[in-house]
């Protein structure tokens, strides 16, 4: 059983470690969090230690480290300029890090955590779960058998339009200095996909970019993607609009729709599993998706 410490447990995707911590037989020990509303502990692991001061929770894992009980992973689930920090204050407490996207805001850092992870001796995971994803897993190996037999680029439209309330743009997701903005917060796990799909990107292109929307072309070695991002509930298909359905996700390759709508529940723990089995996704895995949202942050 391995011992797990959290930053950012009162966050939106909190439980969804908590679940994966506790569905492969590991424990909670610590977590912090500026914000208090943390009663999701209780379903999983209500002894696990709480602070609301990074500091306090820094100096109890270290207490923890120094008796002979340290914890071996820090899941990080904190705002994403957070990040590196708290990237950092698990290596220093002799732990992994595991951390939510983006890994981090800018690429230069991830030289410098190429260098810590060499230092400490531990490993920095990051958590694409589209990767694991059962129907885009066989997708990309079709996509690659059709990659070497064809030299045409697929022609992709990609769309993923998740309404959200007010209270996104007041948040820090709606801070791009905090966020990234749009394209790192809400589009990084799709740009990953594209990446993963179709390899390296050779040109971008960006049409809109707003708080609430962005769209634009993207040149892969093997696609053409016309890509589309929104947070506005406007922008759902009519019939989302009749079910009330508020999140609407499609990628049509070569105008065949790729079905992927199910599947999503237990993915944080297939990353979980694979990690503790030495499998798990590090920094260059993340590098590319990291410094295309850069650029296009930058545009």
């Amino acid at each position: 059983m391995k011992k797990f410490g959290m930053t950012g447990a009162a966050g939106y995707i909190a439980p969804r470690h908590l679940k994966a911590i506790n569905d492969t037989e590991n424990i909670l020990v610590a977590a912090a969090d500026p914000h208090d509303s943390v009663g999701i502990l209780d379903q999983y692991f209500p002894e696990a230690a709480f602070f609301t001061e990074i500091e306090r929770f820094d100096r109890h894992l270290d207490k923890l480290r120094n008796t002979g009980e340290g914890i071996d992973y820090l899941t990080i689930c904190s705002p994403n300029h957070l990040h590196d920090s708290h990237i950092r204050l698990a290596l220093r407490n002799g732990a992994h890090a595991i951390c939510e996207k983006p890994l981090v805001l800018n690429s230069w850092n991830l030289d410098l955590l190429e260098k810590l992870e060499e230092e400490y001796g531990k490993k920095i995971y990051t958590i694409l779960q589209l990767r694991v994803h059962p129907a885009l897993i066989a997708l990309k190996e079709k996509l690659k058998t059709q990659n070497s037999k064809f030299k045409t680029k697929h022609k992709v439209l990609l769309t993923y339009i998740t309404s959200r309330g007010a209270w996104y743009n007041y948040s820090w997701k709606g801070n791009e200095q905090k966020s990234g903005g749009l394209v790192t917060n809400i589009g990084i796990h799709l740009f990953d996909l594209m990446i993963w799909f179709f390899g390296k990107p050779i040109n971008i292109e960006v049409h809109e970019k707003t708080l609430i929307k962005a769209n634009g072309e993207l040149e892969l070695e093997n696609a053409l993607v016309n890509w589309n991002l929104s947070i506005d509930k406007n922008d759902l298909p009519d019939e989302y609009k009749v079910q009330n359905k508020r999140t609407f996700r499609s990628i049509k390759i070569d105008e065949n729709e790729i079905e992927f709508s199910e599947g999503f529940t237990d993915l944080h723990t297939k990353i979980y599993a694979e990690i503790l089995d030495g499998k798990g996704l590090g920094i260059n895995d993340a590098r590319a998706s990291i410094e295309l949202v850069q650029k296009i942050r930058a545009m």
